[in-house]
């Protein structure tokens, strides 16, 4: 089933006098959740922030992402929904606020959590996300990740190998694929969203070379046969993947050109760099411009 994945769905777009992220946060409760069944026991959770993959077992459950707090009893009749195992083990994609605010209840339901050191670093620290024009506070004591790793590390877990990989900086400093072995699945959040114009985080370590140099190393791991989990979007492959590519190169080419050319952001934004894919990608809550300026940005 598909899911409108994004941080707001068009009908919730800001007011001018209340940010993205109180607003995202405000209206998560009333988010439309939907469960899709993958393959070998695993599950994705779309509609609650950044999708939430899920490996039920013997272990107790396994949570990749927490997506709103707002949207906890929600996730939690889904969580039901696929067993009646119970919570044990959460792994965060990167630290930010779609993907991280349910750390503290699903930590307080019995998970341990698993994260990259600078998810670590930023949930436990005042950051500001320019992008958002908003200041994080530290997030609470529980939300934050007792269980660190820097480059690489390899879980086994309801008789699964999870492989967990550190991107260089991309969508932010502290990204992590998330590879379901057996089941060949791969969870690469924000580094890939599907039908969406992403964000790019330059205030924590994001930029769109860092994103494109991400997207080639997924393309270089993922099969034919790999089902390939966004951090929005619904699940694709690697065709949806190598579309993406493309679209990053495209956009960067374009601007890159223009900008070294002296044109300002609104004078790339008039020759609609955009076009082909605005109607399709543009009805997130980054518009096409949003994800122009990120362009603009970073080049």
């Amino acid at each position: 089933m598909a899911a409108t994945a994004t941080l707001l769905a068009p009908h919730e777009s800001f007011s001018q006098n209340e940010g993205l992220v109180q607003t995202a946060r405000k209206t998560a409760a009333a988010a439309t959740i939907t469960v899709q069944k993958l393959r070998s026991n695993v599950s994705v959770i779309m509609g609650a922030g950044g999708n939430i993959a899920v490996l039920p077992g013997r272990d107790g459950k396994l949570l990749i992402d927490a997506g709103f707090a707002g949207a906890r009893p929600k996730v939690a009749d889904a969580l039901a929904s696929i067993s009646s195992d119970p919570i044990k083990h959460l792994i965060n994609t990167h630290w930010h606020f779609d993907h991280t605010d349910g750390n503290e209840w699903v930590h307080s339901a019995g998970a341990v959590i698993l994260a990259h050191t600078n998810t670590r670093k930023h949930l436990s620290s005042t950051t500001r996300v320019e992008g958002w024009n908003f200041t994080f506070a530290p997030w609470p004591a529980g939300a934050i990740p007792t269980e660190v790793f820097e480059e690489e590390r390899s879980v086994q877990l309801n008789g699964t190998t999870i492989a967990l990989k550190h991107y260089a900086p991309a969508h932010t400093d502290s990204d992590i694929s998330v590879h379901f072995v057996e089941a060949d699945i791969l969870h690469i959040a924000d580094t890939f969203w599907n039908g969406y114009y992403p964000f790019i985080d330059y205030s924590t370590g994001g930029s769109i070379d860092g994103m494109i140099r991400a997207t080639e190393m997924n393309l270089a791991k993922v099969t034919d046969s790999m089902i390939v989990i966004p951090g929005h979007g619904d699940v694709g492959g690697k065709a949806q993947l190598a579309f993406y590519r493309d679209l990053l190169v495209g956009t960067r080419e374009k601007v890159a050109t223009l900008k070294k050319q002296g044109k300002t952001l609104d004078e790339i934004m008039a020759t609609k760099p955009t076009a082909a894919t605005d109607a399709t990608w543009g009805n997130g809550f980054r518009s096409p411009k949003d994800f122009v300026g990120d362009v603009f940005q970073g080049v």
